[in-house]
């Protein structure tokens, strides 16, 4: 059968979602606990890849196993296995064809950022501090550009395929404040490399002056001698939900 798992992490101490040699990665725990449990080697295939020190409250992985138990008992004989910042909070099975990456229609991704002014211990690890000042007014006006197909490559970091397009499509960026919080929120079909974090990086610059909505604009239409937007650091990411047509399926179906 194949089964699907909504899986929550800190990212803190992982570099990144995909296995990669001699370093930890979430994708090695995932399988590394199904192991255990099925006497299975398996490999997993996720929604999105995220970069190092990213967070996920709604990572979709799915995986082929001949194990029979039901969705219940993976979710917890897994959490048991899986250390204490990873998570798996649904298991569901799917058809044989479900794949987690190509058949979702949106993600949405969360960049949390503190405005306090002194440093908060307690959401150092799941928030950037960027410091008081931000004018929430300018940022949302240039949040809207954001919106649409546009080619983000002035967005994007390194390539996996230096030929790769980088035309997107994203449907809503919005930004809400609360107290010293403010969080943007991005949902696209799907995002290049560092893209939501050079986003934020965009608006956070126009909230306290140093770029202008109108230069956002000109990121975004590639106009000749528009600037590059810079990168905001991993801790303030979070993959927060991916999105499917009949997936997780809905209770009483």
């Amino acid at each position: 059968m194949r089964l699907a798992l909504i899986v929550e992490y800190d990212g803190t101490a992982y570099s990144g979602y995909q296995y990669q040699n001699n370093v930890p990665s979430i994708q090695e725990e995932l399988e590394k606990a199904i192991t255990r449990l099925t006497r299975e080697n398996t490999r997993v295939s996720g929604a999105g890849r995220t970069d190092a020190g990213v967070h996920a409250l709604g990572q979709v992985v799915a995986f082929d196993t001949e194990a029979e138990y039901p969705p219940e008992t993976f979710v917890k004989a897994l959490n048991y296995y899986l250390p204490d910042d990873i998570a798996v909070r649904e298991a569901h099975r799917v058809d044989p064809g479900f794949d987690p990456r190509r058949m979702a229609l949106s993600r949405l991704y969360i960049y949390r950022m503190y405005t306090g002014a002194t440093r908060s211990p307690l959401i150092r690890r799941t928030t950037y501090r960027v410091g008081a000042g931000l004018k929430l007014k300018r940022m949302r006006i240039a949040a809207r550009h954001l919106v649409g197909v546009h080619d983000f490559a002035g967005f994007a970091g390194s390539l996996e395929w230096p030929d790769a397009s980088t035309v997107r499509e994203i449907f809503e960026a919005r930004l809400r404040s609360k107290g010293d919080e403010i969080t943007m929120e991005i949902e696209g079909s799907a995002f290049l490399p560092h893209q939501v974090r050079r986003m934020a990086g965009a608006l956070v610059d126009v909230g306290f002056g140093r770029l202008s909505p109108s230069e956002v604009l000109a990121m975004v239409d590639r106009r000749p001698g528009a600037a590059v937007a810079r990168s905001l650091p991993p801790q303030g990411l979070c993959l927060s939900r991916v999105n499917y047509s009949n997936f997780p399926p809905k209770v009483g179906a």
